[in-house]
């Protein structure tokens, strides 16, 4: 399996197959608390059969050219993931995004691990839009979206209901042709 350096510190980007559940549910385990906070992953991965379910869905995306999902390790440690939600290449749309156990945030380890994926989704695969939708009140993955030079395209108001409260959400996106002048400029 190949695994693309996130910098010099011992992270590095890896695929998530359905074979690594029981190192996934682990994962998940670890951050449940912290992950859920914003993300619904927590109760949909609760044991090692919807861990493998999980995972499956995911490779059959990839297998359709539908989504993608990758694990953030540091020095072979599961900490965090980040993933294409949804791809559609035939539109150019994609939707980025990720989650860390609490250990691993504030160490530039999703910005760094995004902008890979963006890179290679506008690169590789023509993506023209890469959007990043975020739970207002999620102000570490709001600071990211702004690292990546995404522009928020607007809020949906009370639009996502999890744990039986509605929050808004945010709308961040970033343009082929953004992309491409942001990585010549720097």
């Amino acid at each position: 399996m190949y695994a693309i350096p996130l910098g010099d510190d011992g992270a590095e980007l890896r695929p998530l197959e359905p074979w690594q559940a029981e190192e996934f549910l682990a994962h998940v385990d670890r951050g449940r608390e912290f992950i859920g906070q914003f993300n619904a992953l927590p109760d949909i991965v609760t044991d090692l059969e919807s861990s493998r379910a999980f995972l499956q869905a995911y490779a059959e995306k990839t297998a359709a050219d539908a989504g993608r999902l990758y694990g953030i390790r540091v020095d072979g440690k599961l900490v965090g993931a980040v993933l294409f939600r949804r791809m559609d290449v035939a539109q150019g749309v994609a939707e980025a995004g990720c989650w860390l156990e609490p250990a691993a945030a504030g160490k530039g380890l999703v910005t760094r691990a995004v902008r890979l994926i963006i890179d290679w989704a506008v690169e590789e695969r023509g993506i023209h839009r890469v959007e990043w939708w975020v739970v207002s009140g999620n102000a570490p993955s709001i600071a990211v979206a702004r690292r990546l030079g995404m522009t928020k395209d607007g809020v949906l108001r009370e639009s996502y209901l999890y744990r039986g409260t509605r929050h808004d959400e945010e709308i961040w996106s970033v343009l082929a042709p953004d992309w491409r002048a942001a990585k010549q400029a720097s």
